[in-house]
């Protein structure tokens, strides 16, 4: 009989796909990875762009000018997740998710600057830098901050 009910709890559709097919576009969001700097949209559409942050190691990204065309795409905010989940463990890292999206037809760039201790002075998790310089006391050889330059085309 255990064997039996063995067989039978293995037997399933074959598909963890919920039923009801997919959406539309207008009611989706779209994952893009950071370094996909030419991104296609249809209006409507959202996506977002998730990049690792460490506020303990100073680590912070930023959406600077150029800002996008908000007649053609609009930022919807970030929002942060810790690796550690609700509990907050000192040194721990999390991810923060920029969110845009697409209102018409055109195309529009926007720049997002990646900041570590080396990289910019005066940078806290809500406000960027006010140089995008190096850090005037790095303790390891300072260089610039990445900047990553989306160009977003809308369909």
């Amino acid at each position: 009989m255990t064997a039996l009910l063995a067989l039978a709890t293995g037997c399933g559709s074959g598909t963890d796909e919920p039923a009801g097919g997919s959406t539309s576009t207008a009611s989706r969001t779209t994952s893009h990875p950071v370094k996909d700097t030419s991104i296609a949209a249809e209006p409507g559409e959202r996506f977002t762009l998730t990049v690792d942050q460490n506020a303990s190691t100073r680590e912070y990204w930023y959406l600077v000018d150029p800002e996008p065309d908000s007649s053609v795409l609009v930022s919807r905010g970030h929002a942060y997740a810790s690796d550690s989940g609700d509990e907050p463990v000192d040194g721990a890292g999390g991810r923060l998710t920029f969110t845009f999206e697409a209102k018409a037809k055109g195309t529009t760039r926007f720049t997002l600057l990646h900041c570590t201790f080396t990289t910019c002075q005066g940078n806290t998790s809500t406000l960027p830098p006010e140089t995008t310089g190096p850090s005037a006391t790095p303790t390891t050889p300072s260089q610039a901050p990445e900047r990553i330059t989306y160009t977003v085309t809308v369909d």
